[in-house]
C-alpha cells in the first residue's frame, strides 16, 4: 500500500511506541494501517476484483466533461455496508477506518458525463451498484494490476484504496428501495425535487450524494454524472438550504446554548444564538497538521453568512455546508432558529484529510447532546473559552457573530 505521512518517523520511535503510545504525535499510527490494509487485500488474484461493494462508486474530476468512474469493493463477501457507511465510522479507531476505506479497491473507466442522459448497459450496471440499498456483489476485470500509490486521500471525500484501468464488471444481487427507484425512474423530477424526496424518505445526505454523482436524479435528457467531491458539496448545501427555508419560520431559542464535543486530536464547540437565523463556521489548524504542516503558528480561518444568505463560495471549503447541515438539522427538529457559531480547532497530529463527512457526523453527534444554557453571550463565551485553546481575541478578529453579539448589535444585521 505505501501509505505515507507528511513527516518521517524516526525507527526507534516506532520501535519504543509499537503503535500504542502516540509517540510520534499523530492521532493515527501509519505501520498499523499499512499492515490492516495489506491483510485486507491479500486475496487478490491477477486482474480480477471479487467481492461485495458496500455500494461504493467514485466519480473523478479531472478531465472533465470525461471523468473516471470507479465501481469499488473490498476483497471480501457479505454485509461490507459499514465501508459507505458514515454514521458507524466515529465509532471506529482511526486506524481501523483508514484501512477498511483504503482497502476499497477501484476500477475506473473514463466516460462522459452526459452518458448519464442514456446510459449505456456498461453505465447502468455502474449506477445500479451505486443505487443498491445492499451490498451488491461485483466482479471486477482490470486491464492492469492495481497502482498500489493510487489512493485518495481528500479533505472532501472519505479516503479510498488503489486503482487500475476497468476492462468490464459483472454485477450481482443489486436493490434499489421505493424512494431511490422513484427518483431514478421518474425522468420528468428536477434533481432538486429528488434530492428532497430522497432525504424527506429517510436517505442519508452521503447516499444523496453518491446518487447524485452517477447522473440518477434529474429530467432525463438533461442528466450528468458529477464528480463526487462536488456532489457532496452540493448536496449538503441544497438539503440545508430546503431546511432552512422552514428554520426560518420558526420562534428563536430561548437563551443562548453552548455545546462542545472532544475527539481524538479535534475540538468542535458552537454558541446558538437567540436571534434570527446566521451562521458562521471556523477552523483553526495548529501546526503539524492537514493543511498546516510547514507554519509554527495556528492558522484561523472562518466564513459565514446572514440572514440573506450568502452569494459566493466559501474559502474555507465544502465543511462550511456539512456543519450548515448539522445545525439546521438540530434546529428543524426542534422547531427553533438561531445565530449559529461553530468552530473547530485540529490539534497537532490529525495530519491527514478523511473528508467532509467528519465534521459533519461530529457535529450531528455533539447536536444530540443537552446544551449549556446561558441567559448572556458573555456567559456563554466564558464557557467556550475553558474548551478552546486558540486566544478568543485570535478567533474574534475574524468572527462575524462574535463582535456583534459582544456589541448588542446583532438585529441591524438581519
Amino acid at each position: 500500500m505505501q501509505f505515507k505521512t507528511t513527516m518521517k518517523i524516526p525507527a526507534s520511535l516506532c520501535i519504543r511506541c509499537r503503535g500504542a503510545r502516540r509517540l510520534c504525535g499523530l492521532s493515527y499510527c501509519p505501520i498499523s494501517v499499512e499492515s490492516m490494509t495489506r491483510t485486507r487485500t491479500v486475496s487478490i488474484k491477477g486482474m480480477e476484483l471479487d467481492g461485495s461493494s458496500p455500494p461504493s462508486v467514485f466519480v473523478g474530476r479531472y478531465g472533465y466533461p470525461k471523468v473516471q468512474v470507479y465501481p469499488s469493493t473490498p476483497a471480501l463477501h457479505g454485509n461490507t455496508s459499514v465501508y459507505e457507511d458514515t454514521g458507524k465510522w466515529l465509532s471506529m479507531e482511526l486506524e481501523e477506518f483508514l484501512s477498511m476505506r483504503l482497502s476499497l479497491m477501484r476500477g475506473g473507466k473514463e466516460i462522459k458525463v452526459g452518458s448519464a442522459s442514456s446510459p449505456d448497459p456498461f453505465l447502468q450496471d455502474i449506477q445500479l451498484v451505486g443505487l443498491s440499498s445492499i451490498p451488491t456483489d461485483v466482479e471486477i476485470y482490470l486491464e492492469k494490476p492495481l497502482n498500489q500509490k493510487e489512493i485518495v486521500l481528500s479533505e472532501y471525500t472519505p479516503p479510498m484504496g488503489p486503482s487500475a484501468p476497468l476492462s468490464r464488471i459483472r454485477i450481482g444481487n443489486a436493490k434499489l428501495d421505493r424512494p431511490v427507484e422513484k427518483a431514478y425512474y421518474d425522468t420528468d423530477m428536477k434533481s432538486m425535487e429528488a434530492m428532497s424526496l430522497l432525504y424527506r424518505e429517510g436517505v442519508d445526505i452521503s447516499r444523496i450524494s453518491r446518487i447524485l454523482s452517477l447522473g440518477a436524479l434529474g429530467n432525463g435528457k438533461d442528466r450528468k454524472m458529477v464528480p463526487t467531491r462536488w456532489s457532496i458539496t452540493a448536496a449538503d448545501k441544497n438539503i440545508s438550504d430546503q431546511i432552512l427555508q422552514r428554520v426560518k419560520r420558526f420562534p428563536e431559542v430561548g437563551e443562548y446554548e453552548f455545546y462542545v464535543r472532544e475527539v481524538k486530536g479535534n475540538l468542535f464547540s458552537a454558541i446558538l444564538c437567540p436571534k434570527k437565523w446566521m451562521f458562521e463556521w471556523g477552523e483553526a489548524w495548529f501546526p503539524n497538521t492537514t493543511w498546516n504542516y510547514f507554519s509554527d503558528l495556528t492558522e484561523t480561518q472562518i466564513d459565514h453568512e446572514t440572514y440573506w444568505g450568502r452569494k459566493t463560495y466559501p474559502d474555507i471549503g465544502g465543511c462550511y455546508y456539512s456543519s450548515r447541515l448539522a445545525v439546521l438539522e438540530n434546529l428543524e427538529r426542534r422547531s427553533r432558529q438561531a445565530s449559529a457559531m461553530i468552530w473547530r480547532e485540529i490539534y497537532p497530529g490529525f495530519n491527514i484529510p478523511v473528508g467532509v463527512w467528519y465534521v459533519r457526523e461530529n457535529l450531528r453527534e455533539m447536536f444530540r447532546t443537552k446544551p449549556e444554557r446561558y441567559s448572556t453571550f458573555r456567559e456563554a463565551m466564558t464557557r467556550m473559552s475553558q474548551y478552546i485553546t486558540v486566544p478568543i481575541e485570535k478567533w474574534s478578529r475574524n468572527s462575524m457573530i462574535w463582535p456583534m453579539e459582544m456589541a448588542g448589535g446583532l438585529e441591524r444585521f438581519v
